[in-house]
């Protein structure tokens, strides 16, 4: 059977650091990269500071002073360390601030990776205030990556939640829907959380039935991404679903079978909208690869399906 081809294009997935775990425990080592690293600053509503330009604006640990204190190790590239920490400790000019959907856009993926590490890490410390056990006062360890209650001692490490995200179709149409808060005309394929005790499997045929009513035969994994907005993991799938009509009463506001030229009619006015017709999700989420990748398989199997003439009918 063949392999699946690959997703491709979307965020957050390309190149990017060397985590260097065992660092995390060598304070020394640590404060010996820190005047030459890279240190990322993010402001209280998880913007980065930029240059002139709009492009990443990483100050130098030599710059900053001091040292790692209370930082976030996030790695190295290229023997070159990356630290990350909230800006309101380290009052600098900068000539703009930029969140990571804009910089996710027009950065470089190595740039715009390490933002995404940077905001999720520390959204999670910004949340993780007190022991969820016993409600004692927490400090880091390990370079931000654990967050430890002096009170009872348990440790608590950065919250990653999986959720599923899936291109359905029944063969020859894709199941797409729409939630109310959306711009208008914007659909997108159907996503939700894993929940405890299932199966990737079983939370992709779970949510489909759930917020369409449309039920899926089979699927399979095609790729995942980061998506830090907080915390998600976004775990992309194909599925094959029966040819039901979509029904919904829920989390979405509308869900539709599109056909093969609606989905190339919105992939050709990407960019350049005319006010008419299907919009589709932003090309730095998964979400477009997976719309994108079952387009392109149903014009490779029209290219490649024989004419009647071949058949004999």
């Amino acid at each position: 059977m063949a392999l699946p081809v690959p997703l491709a294009g979307f965020a957050f997935a390309g190149d990017t650091l060397d985590r260097a775990d065992a660092l995390r425990d060598d304070a020394e080592a640590l404060a010996r990269l820190w005047p030459s690293a890279r240190v990322l600053l993010l402001d209280e509503d998880g913007r980065a500071l930029a240059d002139e330009a709009g492009m990443l604006s990483a100050m130098s640990g030599a710059t900053l002073g001091g040292g790692p204190g209370a930082s976030l190790f996030l790695g190295l590239k290229d023997g070159e360390a990356w630290f990350a920490a909230d800006a309101r400790h380290h009052p600098v000019d900068a000539p703009s601030r930029i969140d990571l959907r804009r910089a996710a856009a027009a950065w470089p993926a190595f740039d715009s990776g390490v933002f995404a590490m940077a905001r999720a890490l520390l959204h999670w410390q910004s949340a993780t205030r007190f022991c969820s056990a016993c409600g004692g006062a927490i400090t880091f360890r390990r370079a931000g990556y654990i967050a430890h209650c002096t009170h009872c001692g348990k440790d608590h490490y950065p919250r990653v939640d999986p959720a599923v995200i899936v291109a359905v179709s029944d063969g020859e149409r894709l199941l797409l829907g729409r939630q109310a808060a959306w711009p208008p005309r914007r659909y997108s394929v159907v996503a939700g959380f894993v929940e405890p005790g299932e199966t990737l499997e079983q939370t992709v045929a779970r949510e489909v039935l759930e917020e369409t009513q449309v039920r899926v035969r089979h699927c399979r994994y095609l790729g995942s991404q980061p998506w830090p907005f907080p915390g998600a993991l976004m775990l992309g799938f194909s599925a094959v679903a029966e040819p039901d009509p979509p029904q919904v009463d829920g989390e979405l506001e509308d869900a539709r079978w599109f056909t093969f030229g609606e989905i190339g009619a919105a992939l050709a006015r990407d960019g350049n909208d005319d006010g008419a017709g299907l919009l589709l999700s932003p090309s730095i989420s998964i979400a477009r690869a997976l719309i994108e990748h079952w387009h392109a398989g149903m014009r490779t199997r029209r290219v490649d399906a024989p004419t009647q003439a071949e058949t004999g009918h």
